[in-house]
């Protein structure tokens, strides 16, 4: 069972499903609304839990009802959140997602408390792997890169400027499709391994320019693709923090990325190890 810290945001996610998503300036009724935990940092540490690994997640929250709800399925799957710190007066971040019934969504982030996460109040266990995403302060994630002396994993999502000490430090990016096109040439300066994602047409897993592993998800329904992301990067780094080859492990991570897509919301479509294990022997991929 490999040791993960998670560094990053959580949210409380208000969840609208609608036939279609609405162009800009349109109005589209009849939706039916849900209330979810989410945060890319919440749910990469969710899905890194379910998937075998042992969790501590860094993050802050707001002093309010909503931080213990966009908690609760953490607490009550063994998250480590003793490095969780509440703060005084802050709201916790809320992220308002469409959803359309073919799964694609748009999404409008409102961070609060996760603004709060700042150096001065990073503490970082030791751990066999460390991630982190772009949802808290990049100083925060300057300083995890260069304190933390494992395994270290960045999801650059949302895109945004980050220090090039952080790429130049990371054993392993990860990007979709659109963030390595916004990053472009500057990735180059990432002496690790680089995942980019595809969606339904796969990911290529490579290091210095040169493939290591190419793969496309199993066939499923896409009802909600908020989560696949983040279960992609979950569980590519357990897999590779178990030793798996980058085939295997591009494998795995495509997988579960793609259970992940099967159900409504963030965190409850999170797939078990099991769930992954069943698709793949299924035969997708």
């Amino acid at each position: 069972m490999p040791s993960i810290v998670v560094v990053g945001s959580v949210n409380l996610d208000l969840v609208a499903t609608v036939d279609r998503l609405p162009t800009p300036g349109e109005t589209v009724t009849g939706a039916d609304l849900n209330r979810f935990p989410g945060g890319k940092g919440a749910n990469q540490a969710l899905a890194a839990k379910r998937l075998g690994a042992d969790v501590t997640l860094v993050a802050c929250v707001g002093d309010d009802a909503a931080a213990d709800e966009a908690l609760a399925l953490l607490r009550e799957e063994g998250v480590e959140l003793g490095m969780c710190q509440r703060i005084a007066g802050a709201r916790s971040g809320t992220a308002l997602i469409a959803v359309a019934a073919s799964g694609e969504n748009h999404i409008v982030v409102a961070p609060g408390a996760n603004r709060a996460l700042t150096p001065e109040l990073l503490r970082l266990p030791e751990a066999d792997a460390l991630i982190c995403q772009l949802e808290t302060p990049i100083e925060t994630i300057v300083r995890a890169a260069a304190e933390f002396t494992g395994w270290f994993v960045v999801n650059l999502a949302p895109a945004m400027h980050v220090d090039v000490s952080v790429l130049q430090r990371a054993d392993l990016v990860v990007v979709n499709e659109s963030e390595a096109a916004w990053y472009g040439d500057s990735l180059r300066a990432c002496s690790g391994m680089i995942a980019t994602t595809f969606g339904a047409a796969g990911a290529v897993l490579s290091k210095r320019g040169e493939d290591l592993a190419r793969t496309k998800p199993p066939r499923i329904e896409a009802v909600d693709t908020t989560a696949a992301g983040d279960t992609f990067t979950a569980a590519l780094t357990v897999a590779l923090a178990e030793g798996q080859e980058p085939e295997e492990a591009l494998k795995f991570a495509c997988a579960a990325g793609a259970a992940a897509a099967t159900k409504l919301g963030a965190q409850p479509s999170l797939p078990t190890r099991d769930d992954v294990i069943r698709l793949l022997a299924d035969g997708g991929g």
